[in-house]
């Protein structure tokens, strides 16, 4: 990638936008990454891309909390974890088995 970096904790716009040009995967591992936000929703990268600019004014004037993203994570292990925004369940890094499974695949 660019260089850039997720950040763990998103406190500006900059860690965000920072966040989403790292990229769908970590740089060590390639474990997928997902965001958090202030009402304890989850977003995927691609809704947070989608978004960008809504997500960066609430999280500037932290004023929509469904938006406001304040964590950039790994899903380490919930395969049933899905975006608040699309309905796409978010991969995880380590129960993707798991998921197949219960999708009888």
């Amino acid at each position: 990638m660019s260089g850039a970096t997720h950040h763990s904790r998103i406190e500006s716009v900059r860690d965000l936008v920072e966040s989403v040009r790292a990229g769908r995967y970590t740089s060590l591992g390639s474990y997928p990454v997902f965001f958090m936000t202030q009402d304890g929703g989850a977003l995927s990268y691609n809704a947070v891309r989608e978004n960008l600019w809504q997500i960066a004014r609430a999280v500037r004037d932290h004023d929509d909390p469904q938006w406001d993203v304040f964590a950039c994570a790994v899903n380490w292990e919930d395969p049933d974890l899905y975006c608040d925004d699309s309905g796409e369940r978010i991969e995880s890094a380590y129960a993707e088995d798991l998921a197949r499974e219960k999708a009888g695949k």
